[in-house]
């Protein structure tokens, strides 16, 4: 019994370690997006997108909160997506360089498929605004990953 109660105890402390690491990593991800053409865009189209404006005139507000509970939430689904991948491959490296992959893969082609082809933008300023996002997914991950090995690590 003892152990089961360990186990439920190391996973709710990494799931808290992953809302962490992802407030982390978004505030880290700020600082690449700040540098890129486009990069203040994505925040502003998913606030366009869920407030009904063009992404120029989105409200900074919602432009925000969208852009830090998103970050915030992804770093438990990175964890969550960890848990599984290593229940079939085992904890390893390997575990977290495919839970990377997949979760990047997950939100450039979430925000590129899903989201980005809602507000009208100009052709070219699209392609922009992917390759921006993708960007700062990538450097979002190089930031949330380490974290969230290094306290896996601690917690044991």
């Amino acid at each position: 019994m003892a152990l089961d109660q360990a186990t439920s105890l190391s996973v709710g402390l990494r799931i808290v370690l992953g809302l962490v690491a992802g407030v982390v990593a978004t505030l880290a991800m700020d600082l690449v997006m700040a540098r890129l053409p486009e990069g203040a865009t994505p925040p502003r189209v998913a606030s366009g997108v869920l407030t009904g404006q063009a992404p120029d005139a989105a409200p900074e507000g919602v432009a925000s909160a969208v852009h830090y509970v998103a970050g915030g939430g992804t770093g438990p689904l990175f964890v969550t997506l960890l848990f599984l991948v290593e229940g079939i491959v085992g904890a390893e490296v390997t575990s977290y360089l495919v839970t990377t992959a997949v979760l990047f893969v997950l939100m450039v082609g979430f925000f590129v498929g899903v989201v980005l082809p809602r507000p009208r933008l100009v052709d070219g300023r699209r392609a922009t605004v992917g390759r921006d996002w993708a960007i700062s997914a990538a450097a979002y991950l190089v930031v949330l990953v380490p974290l969230v090995w290094a306290g896996s690590g601690a917690l044991g």
